[in-house]
């Protein structure tokens, strides 16, 4: 029987006339509006686990089945050699799932976090994107010195210049002659794929590109225009409604004066955010502490680099994992609806940690997505893709936190109204300070929306010096 639901995509579609055309492109993605000069549209992926919470083994799946094709793509002798990157924040777990369907690749992801102590050994923009400075901090500085193919894994091969930003900034001091593209979804034009066969012409190297969907994005001319009226008009109504979840917040304003009229609304409606408190405000008992066990000295994630040595000792470390968290459940919660959280760019980790959790749990509805920097528009209707948004301080002490200014704000996106019985929450051990405690931080906001809250933090890996 076919599904009576609405395309989450078609609110978009219906006002500023944004369409998807490719075959199975409406089944992996929706649509939604942000604050951007740059472009009013964002492309939501159903399997991606970033904006739209979904079971672990589907956006598993979708990664390590594209690392096959990869695989299969460049045989088995090439894909030994080869090195996977993918990119902050979005695609860090979608391009490890990748390295592991692989094989035997290493992985390593771009971080928009400097870790101090750790040379960049180098780095690109992404233009497009809300934040679009990336940092390449690998513990082995060789990592991507071989001679071996380079697999990019983004979540969106929208116009395709951050691939080329980043071939052409690696190629310049290592070059190689086989590079491969992975996407869930290439959406670019006949002119943006032969900016990508010139340039692979000019250095004379293959690019391949592999995807789950092809297709294009039809935009009006006006759409940036329009888009932005949108967003204004649904904005003033978010401040009425933050405390529900739906409209929750503004996205970052353009000057102090926009900012301070922001945080005295917050203060007049007795929402949180008014007062910045992380550094201050003493840690409140919305959530229960569980310890993983993490194994001593293990990656959290690709952000150093992560090695098929290390992919054993995860895979052999998950079930136990999963059986602490299952304990700290409550009854409810273990035969009903929890989320896994990551945060921000440590999304593999959970992911791996909500797999394992969904086989301890038989009969649970186990779903997993993370908090984002990218702030986006929430409309609660179901033809949106992005249907309600929590906000929250940054607390992890983030580059683009100003010393004398506010932390900047995070989102947690399609969690409130969602029904979950629980939410474990998953940060590293970087991000488990006060401001994750504070009123109005995190936890506060997720313990507003859901029967329990867990915290279960994984130590941050710095190189040369093992778990921070």
């Amino acid at each position: 029987m076919a599904s009576t639901r609405p395309w989450s995509g078609q609110w978009v579609s219906d006002r500023l006339g944004v369409g998807l055309e490719g075959d199975g492109l409406t089944d992996l993605l929706g649509l939604a509006l942000r604050r951007n000069p740059k472009r009013a549209h964002l492309l939501v992926s159903n399997v991606l686990g970033k904006h739209v919470p979904q079971r672990p083994h589907v956006v598993r799946d979708a990664g390590y089945g594209l690392g096959r094709r990869v695989r299969e793509l460049l045989g088995e002798e090439a894909a030994a050699r080869a090195v996977v990157l993918g990119y902050a924040e979005t695609a860090t777990g979608l391009g490890q799932c990748v390295a592991d369907g692989t094989g035997l690749a290493p992985y390593l992801h771009s971080t928009r976090r400097p870790v101090p102590g750790v040379e960049p050994v180098g780095g690109f923009e992404e233009e497009h994107s809300h934040a679009t400075s990336h940092l390449l901090l690998p513990e082995d500085a060789g990592l991507l010195a071989g001679d071996g193919p380079l697999v990019l894994v983004d979540d969106e091969f929208s116009t395709g210049q951050t691939v080329l930003n980043t071939i052409r900034a690696l190629h310049t001091g290592h070059s190689r002659d086989r590079y491969v593209v992975v996407a869930l979804v290439d959406m670019r034009s006949a002119a943006d794929r032969e900016r990508l066969a010139k340039l692979a012409a000019e250095l004379g190297a293959r690019v391949d590109v592999v995807a789950l969907a092809t297709g294009t994005v039809t935009l009006p001319e006006d759409v940036l225009e329009r888009g932005k009226g949108l967003v204004a008009v649904y904005e003033l109504a978010a401040a009425a409604t933050e405390a529900t979840g739906r409209f929750s917040g503004y996205g970052p304003r353009d000057d102090d004066d926009e900012l301070e009229a922001r945080q005295a609304a917050r203060v007049e409606l007795g929402m949180p955010g008014g007062l910045r408190a992380r550094d201050t405000a003493p840690e409140t008992p919305q959530a229960v502490r569980v310890d993983l066990g993490w194994p001593e000295g293990l990656p959290d994630g690709g952000r150093h680099g992560f090695t098929s040595a290390h992919r054993d000792r995860l895979e052999a470390a998950l079930p136990g994992m999963a059986e602490r968290i299952a304990t700290a459940l409550p009854a409810e919660a273990r035969r009903g609806r929890v989320l896994v959280l990551g945060n921000e760019e440590l999304m593999y980790a959970p992911l791996r940690l909500a797999g394992a959790l969904e086989s301890v749990l038989d009969g649970a509805d186990v779903r997993f997505s993370t908090t984002t920097r990218s702030p986006v528009l929430a409309v609660d209707d179901p033809g949106y893709a992005i249907r309600t948004r929590i906000s929250f301080p940054a607390h992890d002490s983030p580059a683009d936190d100003p010393v004398h200014g506010p932390p900047g704000e995070r989102y947690a996106y399609n969690v409130a109204g969602a029904g979950f019985d629980a939410v474990v929450a998953v940060v590293d051990s970087a991000g488990d300070t006060p401001g994750l405690h504070a009123p109005g931080g995190l936890l506060d906001r997720l313990a507003a929306h859901t029967g329990r809250v867990l915290l279960a933090p994984v130590p941050a890996y710095t190189p040369n010096n093992g778990q921070a």
